[in-house]
């Protein structure tokens, strides 16, 4: 008899896991302004980033991504693809790898929404990439490389962010 290995999906099954999760971002523009969130929850507890989280099973990376989007900031997008693929990697003090998320960041083309903090979000905010710099806050590592990487493939052409 084969016994199938038991996958934990629950919050504490994403510390110190047996392969990576894969998650999903949303990044959406109106105007010259990002929406983004500050995360209620580690690993990025405190820092600002896009709307995302794990992608359930027997969804697409666009329907995860769109449902992330909504459930954290009451915001409808639709999909647009995906920008890119990143890696996110934290260790404990021990070099035992503590979180480990594979992320697809998807463009999403706002539709409706002001955006309110639910679920994983503490904050929610449209701003732009000057003011991201100028407050100074603590953001997601990948945050300003993946706002730069979209506008250099055309995105979000018509702002100036």
């Amino acid at each position: 008899m084969t016994v199938e290995p038991t996958v934990v999906v629950g919050k504490e099954g994403r510390r110190y896991p047996e392969r990576p999760i894969i998650g999903v971002l949303a990044i959406v523009m109106r105007g010259d302004r990002v929406l983004l969130v500050r995360r209620a929850n580690p690993p990025m507890l405190g820092r600002w980033g896009f709307p995302g989280g794990v992608l359930e099973l027997g969804e697409t990376v666009a329907q995860g991504a769109m449902r992330e989007l909504e459930e954290e900031t009451g915001v409808k997008a639709e999909a647009a693809g995906p920008l890119t693929v990143i890696d996110t990697i934290d260790r404990d003090r021990e070099r035992r790898v503590r979180y480990h998320y594979t992320l697809v960041a998807v463009i999403g083309h706002w539709q409706s929404g002001e955006g309110i903090a639910g679920d994983d979000a503490d904050e929610v905010a449209w701003l732009t990439r000057a003011e991201i710099v100028e407050q100074g806050l603590p953001t997601a590592p990948a945050l300003l490389p993946l706002l730069d990487l979209a506008r250099s493939r055309g995105y979000f052409e018509h702002t100036a962010f």
